[in-house]
């Protein structure tokens, strides 16, 4: 047999550091803005997402780097049963809430959580599990198209009922992403796209605020105190940082115009204060995640490795890809976070916990590459 490598990707351990330790700077930065808010305190939001998110995050990704990833595939069914339990429970009286306007969290003992961030990681691992063991037989309908098609039928009807539309859309493709490594026919991911497109049109017709969303992204003015406000606040903000933009700290947008300047905005808050160069690195930085990702994913020992490392890869990036067109109005807004950046002690963790599962399977690559 080959021999395997022992150590974890150097490139990528480099590339996750970065973008973990310049996000808490931004994150920081935008905490400013929130805390001169009517004297708003920070305490709270600070412990949420540097201790529950970025610490426990951390230690989640040192976990799941060391235990072997074949380990995953044997309780893919059960976690993939539990995320969808956890995120059924959300319609639950008393421990469900609604914020923002979705049915997206879980409080249990003054903690909350968003258990369709777990569905992200279960759903990657379901179809890496089910597509690495039915190997070629993925080119059949029976086995490829309706396979997919059962993975995802159990979230799209969660996530719509919520509804969480920017997260539906990130598994989506993600699992799309797997199926396609596996060996998936084109013609079934683009029958599946045109699915997608269907239910999307219906749910603009029959759904008001998706078609809300979608007029204010086609007409920023149609919804100029909601959706519409944010994404000129956010244009805004990010052409006054011009080139260099104002500096670490220096951003004014943050203060008192900008909606959500440590959530869906923070890139915003990025781009103000680090101007065209800084957000180009950003964007530069994720775009060199994806590929290291993916070639971990071309080099993995297994199929399953390459599945799993293909469908991580594709959810982190294009969960970031996803806020960061929002925040330039090249897409509707969905209240996606910017990965490793953005507020949010759910996401984080389980952004770290991934990475975590992608840096083991880098460990088991075969040595030389």
């Amino acid at each position: 047999m080959p021999k395997r490598k022992t150590h974890i990707d150097r490139p990528l351990i480099i590339l996750l550091a970065i973008l973990l330790i310049g996000g808490c700077f931004i994150f920081a930065s935008a905490a400013f803005g929130y805390l001169a808010r009517s004297g708003n305190s920070v305490s709270p939001i600070l412990f949420g997402h540097l201790v529950l998110g970025v610490g426990f995050g951390l230690i989640a990704l040192i976990m799941t780097s060391t235990i072997d990833y074949h380990t995953w595939r044997r309780f893919a069914p059960h976690f993939f049963a539990l995320a969808l339990l956890l995120t059924a429970a959300v319609f639950l009286p008393h421990i469900g809430a609604e914020h923002g306007g979705g049915q997206r969290w879980l409080y249990i003992w003054r903690f909350s959580l968003q258990p369709s961030e777990i569905l992200k990681l279960a759903a990657i691992i379901m179809a890496a599990a089910y597509f690495s063991h039915i190997g070629t037989k993925v080119q059949t309908w029976r086995h490829g198209l309706l396979g997919i098609a059962g993975i995802l039928a159990l979230p799209v009807l969660l996530l719509l009922l919520q509804p969480d539309l920017g997260t539906l859309g990130i598994i989506c493709i993600a699992v799309l992403s797997v199926f396609w490594m596996a060996g998936g026919r084109m013609r079934d991911i683009i029958l599946m796209t045109l699915v997608a497109i269907l239910l999307l049109g219906a749910l603009v017709m029959t759904r008001p605020y998706v078609r809300d969303r979608v007029m204010t992204f086609i007409d920023p003015s149609a919804g100029a105190h909601a959706e519409g406000y944010q994404i000129k606040q956010s244009l805004i903000a990010i052409g006054s940082g011009g080139i260099t933009g104002r500096g670490w700290g220096q951003g004014i947008q943050k203060f008192s115009y900008l909606p959500e300047p440590m959530g869906d905005s923070i890139f915003a808050v990025a781009g103000e204060e680090l101007g065209f160069i800084g957000t180009i690195m950003i964007v530069g930085l994720f775009l060199a995640f994806a590929l290291r990702g993916f070639f971990v994913a071309t080099h993995a020992s297994d199929l399953f490795g390459t599945l799993i490392a293909a469908g991580i890869s594709t959810y982190l990036v294009i969960e970031a890809f996803i806020n960061i067109a929002s925040m330039l109005g090249i897409a509707p807004l969905t209240g996606v976070p910017l990965t490793f950046i953005s507020q949010g002690g759910s996401a984080m963790l389980v952004s770290l916990a991934s990475a975590g599962i992608l840096l083991n399977v880098s460990r088991h690559q075969k040595k030389g590459v």
